[in-house]
């Protein structure tokens, strides 16, 4: 439940949200996301957590990250670690838990609610923690998946559980493959029609 006066904050675990809208088939498009929670509230800050490896040439999150920075949201970042795991596979480690845990509580005495974008049971305390200031939670994640995305125990802290896959419709879009592929038939379509006029 929202209500249009009262101050919310928005707190994205990008990975694990990258977790769940690919176990679902759907990517968010952040400027819709964004516009959904302004209409349900006075958003007053929208974070999004997530670990960067720096020394790649390319990442395929970079694009996005800076996206977010220059659209309202705002980025917290640090440097992923990369190791060699007991198998000898390459591994990279970036856990954003303890920025994201400081920020809501420092900004629990700016709003009223905090929208917590992540299925994490280690969250399980900190909203414990924000009810206890009269600070309400809602959680978004998804049960729909196999398995779920969401820690019972987190889900049942929650004020609010918000179901991922019905927000699909109002904040999703095709997976990125799937939208080269359509453009992709699409250009091919357009220029076979071209050849035959």
């Amino acid at each position: 439940m929202f209500y249009r006066d009262e101050r919310l904050a928005l707190f994205i675990d990008g990975s694990n949200l990258y977790a769940a809208t690919k176990a679902l088939g759907f990517d968010i498009d952040y400027k819709l996301l964004r516009s959904e929670f302004l209409r349900r509230g006075k958003l007053v800050r929208a974070f999004y957590y997530t670990a960067l490896i720096e020394n790649e040439e390319y990442s395929p999150i970079r694009p996005l990250v800076d996206w977010l920075d220059y659209n309202g949201f705002t980025l917290v970042t640090k440097p992923a670690k990369e190791f060699t795991d007991s198998t000898g596979r390459r591994k990279v480690k970036g856990n954003m838990d303890i920025e994201l845990a400081i920020d809501a509580m420092e900004m629990a005495n700016y709003v009223e609610h905090i929208v917590l974008f992540s299925g994490d049971g280690d969250f399980r305390p900190l909203v414990a923690a924000l009810q206890r200031k009269g600070v309400r939670v809602s959680v978004v994640s998804t049960i729909r998946s196999q398995p779920p995305m969401i820690a019972d125990d987190l889900r049942r802290q929650a004020d609010n559980f918000i179901e991922l896959e019905e927000l699909r419709e109002v904040i999703g879009r095709p997976p990125r493959e799937e939208r080269f592929a359509a453009r992709s038939a699409r250009e091919a379509e357009e220029a076979e029609n071209g050849a035959d006029g």
